[in-house]
């Protein structure tokens, strides 16, 4: 039998890494839609071929990978140019992530994304769990993992789908506020719960 899917979303700091692999402990399989991003942009892949062609082989460093920096510098200046990379890599992302996730093993898999409410990424499960926390929190989280300075972190929050957008597509919430030992109970719990469910659904 398929496995159903599970979207795991939240705010930057908000802990869905060390949620997810509360998940993952439990033998649950899951893709990371980050990781699919990077994949369709290997060397090799057709993806990479038409970016060059669109930009230019100066978006590529030395070894023949994509320069990242060198386009999101591009990107960011022209919206134009943003919704054409867009457009060439949802599908392509969104493909990758169902070949991993049909080959999952457990009753259901976890597609991980920042973005699942954003890039439509959320029509690909049958479930939403966000994983939500207060903005100071997230704030102080984001400074201390990645050194930034609290402006920077703004930003970042505010660019993302805004706390109520998110809240709306949910299925289940959880508020990641205590420590990490509540935070694997709870887990626990969705878990327990989600092997009950038959495609997602009570």
């Amino acid at each position: 039998m398929k496995p159903w899917i599970l979207g795991l979303t939240g705010g930057i700091g908000s802990g869905k890494t060390a949620v997810a692999q509360a998940f993952i402990d439990r033998g649950v399989h899951t893709v990371d839609a980050d990781h699919a991003a990077r994949w369709v942009v290997e060397p090799g892949r057709p993806a990479l071929t038409k970016i060059v062609e669109h930009f230019g082989a100066e978006i590529l460093q030395a070894d023949g990978t994509l320069d990242r920096a060198a386009l999101r510098q591009r990107i960011f200046a022209v919206p134009e140019e943003r919704r054409w990379l867009e457009a060439l890599l949802h599908p392509l992302i969104g493909q990758e992530i169902a070949s991993v996730l049909a080959h999952a093993e457990s009753p259901y898999a976890i597609l991980v994304s920042p973005l699942l409410i954003e890039s439509g990424q959320h029509r690909l499960t049958q479930r939403v769990l966000v994983v939500d926390a207060p903005e100071a929190l997230q704030i102080e989280r984001t400074m201390a993992r990645d050194s930034a300075n609290e402006e920077q972190v703004r930003a970042i929050v505010k660019a993302q789908a805004d706390r109520e957008e998110r809240l709306r597509h949910a299925h289940d919430v959880l508020s990641n506020d205590r420590d990490l030992a509540w935070l694997d109970r709870e887990v626990e719990r969705l878990h327990t719960f989600y092997l009950s469910l038959r495609g997602g659904q009570a």
